[in-house]
Order: C-alpha cells, then sequence, then structure tokens
C-alpha cells in the first residue's frame, strides 16, 4: 500500500554521446573495451545475493571475433531454478512492504550509475558480447535503459496516486495496488541490453520478486547489470539472475505453484509455447499467472510515389541494416513506387557501397557481425537460395565470411513475387527484400502490406502526399503497434513512443509506458465506511 507520497524527479531522456575523433567519451569508451578485452573473467550466477559457481561452463567470444575469449560463466540447472524461486519467494515479504519511495531510490541509482561511473563498462561489454558499434551501444545499453528506469519511476509514482474520485460523505475509497502473489520469470533477448534490464527491474519496481534467465548470448553485459543492481542497493532475492536451458527453467517455472507472471521478449514460437504450457498448468496455480510478451516482427517501409528519394534511401538503409538488422524493429520488406524506384535505388547503391563492417573495436566500422553461428547459417542459407531464384535479383550484397566473425554483407534482394519467403519470414539479420509496385496500385499494396506477415510490430510510410499519408495511417492501423511517417520504423524512444506490437508480435504491453507497469499489479479497492448503518431497514419499507 502507499504509504506516502514524495515527488519524483522529472524524466527526461539521457542525452546520446556521439564518440567523436578527440572527444572524451570515446577515450574512454576505447580504454573500456581495451580493459575488457585483456581479461578473461569468470560469470556467477546470482542467487539469493550470493554468487553461485559450478564446475560446468559456458563461453563468451566476440561474435566479430569469436576465438577471443572474453569470458566463462556457470551453467546452472533445474536445481539453481529452485534455489532462484525460493530465494525470490523469501525475499518477497520484506520488499514488497518496502515503501514505494525506497524502491524508487534504489533503480533511480541505478539509473545514475549507469549514466555515470558504468557507462562505458556496460556499453564495452555490449560491444564486445553483442557485437553493436559504439553508438548503436550508447542509444541501447546506456541511453534506452537510462530511460526506462526514471521513467518507470515516475509511472510507478503516477499509478500509486490514481485513486477513487469520489467518497461519499461518511465513506472514505481507495485503491492498493498490490504486488502480484508469487514470483515473475523474466526472459531476456540478446539483442538489446536495455530490455534485458528493463523486464527484471520493471517488475521489480511495482514490489515483485523476480527469477531473470538471459541470452546465453547476452549474459556478458547481463553481469555487469546485477553489478549495478547490486551496488544501487538491491536487496538479496528481488531479482536472481541465472544461467540455465530453456527446458529447465520451463520444467520448474511452470509448473511451481507460485508461479505469477512471466515477462518476455524473444521468438513468436517460443512464447506462444510458452503460452499453451501455462494454460495447460493453469490449475496448478494460485493466481491467473500475467503474460506479457514482445516477440518477432517483419516491419514494412510503404514508399509512395510522392516521396523524396534520398530520405527514403536513407530510412530503409538505416531501418535495415543498423546493428546488422538484428532489431525486433528493423525494416526487413520494403515496398517502393515504380515511379521512384530508380532515385532511390541509386542513393541506397550509393551509400551501401561506403558501408564498413569489421569488429566494433574499431570505430569507423558501421556493420558488425550476427550474434552467432546458427544465425550465420540461417542467414546465408535464405541467401544461397535468393541467388538461385531467377524471380529474385540481388543488386548488393550476397557474400558472406565465418572464418574470424560472423559476418555477412548487407544484402538486397528485389522479387518480383510480393509474397516471396523474406517478405514473409521474419529473419533477423542484415538481408532486406524489397518490392517494387505500379504507382497506380497503391491501394492494393496497402493490402498487400497488411496480410502479407502474421506480424505487426513497426512499420512506416514515406510520402509527401498528406492523403496517401492518411490512407496508409488509416488502412494499415491494426499492422504496426509502432507506426512511423516520414521515418524508418527503428528508434522508439522511451518517454515518446512506447514500444509493443499486436498479431504475432506479442501482447502490445508498451514497454517504456504506464500500460506495462499496470500489468505488474493487482489492484485492491478499499472501502471504510465510518458511520455505518444500525437498522437493515431500507426508507422503502416504512409503511404508507
Amino acid at each position: 500500500m502507499l504509504k506516502g507520497f514524495f515527488n519524483v524527479p522529472t524524466p527526461v531522456n539521457e542525452p546520446i554521446l556521439g564518440y567523436a575523433p578527440g572527444s572524451k567519451e570515446r577515450e574512454l569508451l576505447k580504454a573500456a573495451i581495451a580493459d575488457a578485452r585483456a581479461e578473461k573473467i569468470d560469470i556467477p550466477m546470482y542467487i539469493g545475493g550470493k554468487e553461485v559457481h559450478t564446475d560446468q561452463k559456458g563461453k563468451v567470444t566476440p561474435p566479430h571475433d569469436h576465438q577471443h575469449l572474453l569470458a566463462e560463466y556457470s551453467k546452472g540447472n533445474k536445481d539453481h531454478v529452485t534455489q532462484a524461486i525460493d530465494a525470490a519467494l523469501a525475499a518477497k515479504g520484506s520488499w514488497e512492504n518496502l515503501s514505494w519511495e525506497h524502491r524508487a531510490a534504489i533503480f533511480l541509482k541505478a539509473a545514475d550509475l549507469i549514466a555515470g561511473p558504468y557507462r562505458y563498462k556496460l556499453n564495452a561489454a555490449t560491444m564486445l558480447g553483442q557485437s553493436k558499434n559504439a553508438y548503436q551501444a550508447e542509444i541501447d545499453s546506456a541511453c534506452e535503459l537510462i530511460d526506462f528506469l526514471r521513467f518507470n519511476v515516475s509511472y510507478m509514482s503516477d499509478i500509486y496516486k490514481q485513486q477513487p474520485p469520489v467518497s461519499p460523505k461518511g465513506s472514505w475509497n481507495r485503491v492498493e495496488q498490490r504486488p502480484l502473489e508469487g514470483f515473475v520469470f523474466a526472459l531476456t533477448p540478446f539483442n538489446f541490453t536495455a530490455i534485458a534490464g528493463n523486464l527484471p527491474t520493471s517488475v521489480a519496481m511495482m514490489g515483485n520478486v523476480v527469477v531473470w534467465k538471459p541470452a546465453n548470448t547476452q549474459i556478458y553485459a547481463a553481469n555487469v547489470l546485477m553489478q549495478i543492481f547490486r551496488e544501487a542497493g538491491l536487496p538479496d532475492g528481488v531479482i536472481n539472475l541465472v544461467y540455465v536451458s530453456g527446458p529447465d527453467a520451463g520444467e520448474v517455472i511452470f509448473n511451481h505453484a507460485d508461479f505469477a507472471g512471466i515477462h518476455f521478449t524473444g521468438s513468436t514460437g517460443v512464447f506462444q509455447d510458452i503460452w499453451k504450457t501455462i494454460g495447460t498448468n493453469i490449475h496448478k496455480y494460485k493466481t491467473y499467472p500475467r503474460i506479457v510478451g514482445e516477440t518477432g516482427g517483419k516491419d514494412f517501409i510503404l514508399v509512395h510515389g510522392s516521396a523524396e528519394a534520398e530520405a527514403s534511401s536513407t530510412a530503409i538503409i538505416r531501418g535495415a541494416f543498423e546493428y546488422q538488422g538484428q532489431k525486433c524493429s528493423a525494416a526487413s520488406r520494403v515496398y517502393v513506387a515504380k515511379s521512384i524506384w530508380p532515385k532511390v535505388k541509386e542513393f541506397m547503391l550509393r551509400d551501401i557501397a561506403t558501408f564498413k563492417m569489421g569488429g566494433t573495436e574499431d570505430f569507423s566500422n558501421f556493420i558488425n557481425a550476427v550474434i552467432d553461428e546458427n544465425s550465420f547459417n540461417k542467414l546465408t542459407k535464405f541467401i544461397d537460395e535468393a541467388k538461385q531464384d531467377a524471380s529474385v535479383e540481388v543488386i548488393t550484397g550476397g557474400n558472406y565470411d565465418k572464418s574470424k566473425g560472423y559476418f555477412i554483407e548487407p544484402t538486397v534482394l528485389v522479387v518480383q513475387d510480393p509474397n516471396y519467403v523474406t517478405m514473409s519470414e521474419e529473419l533477423f539479420g542484415p538481408v532486406l527484400t524489397l518490392f517494387v509496385y505500379d504507382d497506380e496500385k497503391f491501394d492494393d499494396i496497402l493490402d498487400t502490406v497488411d496480410s502479407t506477415s502474421i506480424y505487426a510490430l513497426t512499420g512506416a510510410v514515406i510520402a509527401q502526399d498528406r492523403y496517401a499519408i492518411e490512407k496508409a495511417t488509416q488502412r494499415l492501423r491494426n499492422a504496426a503497434g509502432n507506426f512511423y511517417i516520414n521515418d524508418k520504423c527503428t528508434g522508439a524512444v522511451v518517454g515518446q513512443q512506447p514500444f509493443g506490437g499486436a498479431r504475432g508480435s506479442g501482447t502490445n504491453d508498451k514497454a517504456g509506458s504506464m500500460i506495462n507497469l499496470l500489468r505488474w499489479v493487482s489492484p485492491r479497492t478499499i472501502k471504510e465506511s465510518f458511520d455505518p448503518p444500525k437498522d437493515y431497514r431500507y426508507p422503502f419499507l416504512a409503511n404508507d
């Protein structure tokens, strides 16, 4: 229950550092990268505040330099999952009864630690462990996570302030926002350190306790996040970090009576399997679990004949190839009007030809490696099949090499069939598929965009014709949870564009907004009567 109200700092978006040559931040980040590469560390699990080491180890290597060993991490098993649940439940009573402003202070301090002394260490860990360039790491592991923490604290205070507007004379109505009854499972992806930090902390902020399992390919930065949370004063057992297989985690967690919810970002297939398992086991739980997930995307950019060609090209190549296309929001299918395509193509080929590809340690590299060998093999299979298809033209890229790192050239496929496999299936890499449509068939292409994919995460329309913009906005209202006009379809900012999509892309609970935090509380309404009646009889019972 709200024990008092204190104004929280008004959040503002964290300024993005530029890392230009000669800048202090560039020097500090390069030093942090060098320090990280110079030392092999042993990464523990964190259960009940204890660092847990096991004899079974996993390896952490940079995707762009897979022979270099950055760290080894301790692999866990079902017993460790049980221990994490027990530790969470043991911490639950004290944590949920801690005044909300003291919970808030912990996460505000964590934001300040990331903005200050940990900024370069966390960015370096993301650059090395997940092969992100300096700018992509800065907007992710520093700025977006700082924004999540600060804005969520503000949203939390707004939630607690919401009370019934009416209390009739002689009574008092109020609402208590209770944490969920049990523990929450946070299952986080490799591609955004900010997501890995937000999923457990947004839950914990509202008084819940968490078992957190990150993707194996994000463990290196997740370890730094736990160091930050602990230094910020997070009590033992509130967030427990384990490195276990998905089946081991699921076997224990989804059969536990105290399972209260899952906060998930990952693939649609995995999320749907989790949902089915929860449904099958629903009779085992004390409460109906909250199921919150952001999953896949097959995100589109629609270029109208009235669009400005160079702006269209920039939106396409940034949307498709920043972080090697490994964003849920990345542009992976593009529809361009025939009248403007020659100019758009010219600008695209001009700019893509200037891309440099290599390790993140060289700040002149715009393109880095895909996350691992499985991703590399999946993507190159699609590229090879496209090369053999007479109906597909590879206008740039198509080459790849995994001898040192998992490098794939940014590849653009132009297809004759708008239903070609790479127009509808999520690839999650630097492969863009483009279809050229007849200008007079704009209405038809809107139907195609809307129906081609099971996903509905992000999308964009680029046009100068306001009637075309309005038509696209209306006709594609269910095709994207985040819709952009005259911009790329990536880059949602906390406090500006809450993020999430529907259809096969998830539950659309909008990370970075009050909507998401409301999923992690269970309201109780309380009515108190100051002068309760002492006679059961109502006035209508009186005799005439």
